[in-house]
């Protein structure tokens, strides 16, 4: 079993972050599992994952303007499975900007060819839907869809750890509005006379550029975002995600 941790301080803009404790501890790690924790700047403190594929998740959930934050191991539910009751713990709930709470579980597609996996999130769909509750399954087929992921990483490492205030960026970016759209490296040079860089708009929403097409370089487009644009990338279309 292989641990990765993240050994620099926290110097988020609330150190205290969100007071999140997880509702189901891994008190006897084992397996091959590569577990970590993530300095997220959406919750303000170390986000735990369990495994490459969860960070894959986090990365989009902590990139997504529609994501306002999430936690990891939320809650316990139990759901009936015919006369038995059992117990499930999400991976993750994600708190969108509208509001409404999405529950995530996030499982490799191998795993959902097993009878035994199919059945149980077949059982707890059924729950969830039942008690209005919005809930969806991320494979790595949406997670690391490429070049997406790559870019959204690219994104949140080149961001500083400490965005700028949403009134702080609007006026950034509307002083630099007639040159939009542009290049990266334009972008870059514009915002940066108003000590402001692209990323940190890209992360807030205010900003977009192609994720699906190429990688992110210095001829990537860059433009502003509007109110008719649906998203920026959708995890999952049907609960705006």
């Amino acid at each position: 079993m292989s641990t990765q941790f993240w050994g620099g301080l926290w110097n988020g803009r609330k150190p205290a972050g969100d007071t999140h404790r997880r509702s189901r501890e891994v008190l006897s790690p084992s397996g091959g599992i590569m577990r970590g924790k993530f300095p997220s700047r959406k919750n303000g403190r170390m986000v735990h994952h369990e495994g490459l594929l969860e960070l894959d998740a986090i990365y989009l959930f902590e990139a997504s303007p529609a994501i306002e934050g999430y936690r990891e191991q939320p809650t316990q539910i139990t759901y009936p499975d015919g006369n038995r009751v059992r117990r499930y713990t999400p991976d993750f709930e994600v708190r969108l900007v509208d509001g409404r709470v999405v529950l995530v579980e996030v499982k490799p597609t191998v795993a959902l060819a097993s009878v035994e996996t199919a059945h149980k999130l077949a059982r707890i769909a059924e729950h969830m839907h039942r008690s209005g509750q919005p809930f969806v399954v991320l494979t790595e087929q949406v997670l690391r869809r490429e070049p997406r992921q790559s870019n959204v990483r690219t994104i949140c490492h080149r961001a500083p750890r400490v965005l700028p205030s949403p009134r702080l960026a609007r006026i950034a970016l509307e002083r630099c509005i007639a040159h939009l759209p542009t290049t990266l490296i334009e972008a870059t040079a514009h915002l940066a006379l108003h000590n402001i860089d692209p990323y940190s708009l890209l992360m807030m929403g205010l900003l977009r550029c192609p994720l699906e097409e190429e990688p992110i370089g210095f001829t990537t487009c860059i433009t502003p975002t509007t109110e008719a644009d649906d998203g920026w990338f959708w995890l999952s279309e049907e609960h705006g995600i």
